[in-house]
């Protein structure tokens, strides 16, 4: 298994405003086809979220958000589009925040620090039903995408409960778009192209252990 340095302060992406290579070669064309596909499915759309609440939300997390995600919220919608049900809101509305989920999920890894469930820096996206979400790595610039699948856990480590979905977010929504992500009957992918294990789960898990935020 890979590991990766213990992070006890999420990295911080690059600015929110700088060119987004690392993520998309063009980011505004993907946003563009996010919001007509967005809007397409729910012409009743939440409104883009407000400078303000992006600085709350990053506020309360303790660390920026990449780019892409944090251009999602401010130019399509605060949440309420995507995959199955959809991007959670980022700070406030009803049920699930993705600012409230990740306090609520680290909190829940603080009161078992010998097996920590959820690692500091990946932010909850939306959720799958049945105790799964999609996150995002948030001390990764291209925000990668990971599956958290709990169902199965028996105790001990949580690691076998991490999964990464796509590398980034960009191709994360560009599966979407293609309709080619795993969550999609008729996609029938191949083995490889499913989600498969994080392989910086168990340190980063290890690192959640130790980190209070």
């Amino acid at each position: 298994m890979t590991d990766s340095a213990p992070a006890h302060a999420p990295a911080a992406p690059a600015a929110h405003d700088a060119a987004d290579t690392v993520t998309h070669p063009d980011p505004g064309d993907l946003l563009r086809r996010v919001a007509a596909r967005a809007a397409a499915d729910r012409p009743r759309l939440p409104a883009p979220a407000a400078a303000d609440v992006l600085v709350r939300a990053e506020a309360r997390l303790g660390f920026p958000l990449p780019a892409l995600l944090a251009r999602l919220y401010r130019e399509v919608a605060d949440g309420g589009f995507g995959p199955e049900y959809h991007l959670l809101p980022l700070l406030d509305g009803p049920g699930e925040s993705v600012v409230a989920g990740y306090e609520q999920q680290r909190a829940e890894s603080a009161a078992d620090p010998d097996h920590p469930s959820w690692p500091a820096g990946v932010v909850p996206l939306l959720t799958w039903g049945c105790g799964m979400y999609a996150a995002v790595d948030c001390t990764t610039p291209e925000g990668r995408v990971l599956l958290f699948e709990p169902n199965p856990y028996s105790g001990g480590s949580w690691a076998g409960c991490w999964f990464e979905d796509a590398p980034g977010l960009a191709a994360w929504l560009e599966a979407w778009l293609a309709g080619t992500g795993w969550y999609d009957e008729e996609a029938d992918l191949p083995d490889e192209l499913m989600p498969r294990p994080w392989p910086d789960a168990e340190s980063r898990l290890a690192a959640a252990g130790l980190t209070p935020g």
